[in-house]
């Protein structure tokens, strides 16, 4: 007696799997690509040296110590501080200057008693 296998296995292979794969791949790879010019924005130009002398600067160390102008205050007077030290003053300016260890949060504290009373802030950094 003489039986017949049923399951044949066919030596053709389909490509319409593998295709699907890939062009899958392809929109996947299009969407999450990094693109350099994402956003076209038009940013300010700067002059190298700032006219403006009429500066107060504001200080934080690593142990939260402020100092306005070089002189050591409490955290709470910043802002009385520089109501005094820029009062009448036509555009006034404070430089910025925390350093690296410093919670970004005290920065955005000084920065928000600045936007309060319309001064500018200028946020010191290192030069590379």
């Amino acid at each position: 007696m003489k039986l017949k296998g049923r399951n044949k296995v066919s030596p053709d292979f389909s490509m319409s799997s593998m295709t699907d794969i890939v062009f899958l791949l392809l929109v996947f790879f299009m969407l999450t690509a990094n693109s350099p010019n994402a956003l076209d924005l038009l940013l300010p130009k700067a002059k190298g040296k700032s006219t403006n002398t009429q500066n107060v600067s504001v200080s934080i160390d690593k142990n939260l110590q402020y100092f306005v102008n070089d002189e050591r205050i409490n955290g709470e007077y910043v802002e009385i501080e520089l109501k005094k030290a820029l009062a009448g003053q036509d555009s006034p300016t404070i430089i910025l200057r925390a350093e690296e260890s410093v919670a970004i949060k005290e920065a955005v504290n000084v920065m928000d008693i600045a936007n309060r009373n319309n001064y500018k802030v200028i946020l010191a950094v290192r030069p590379n």
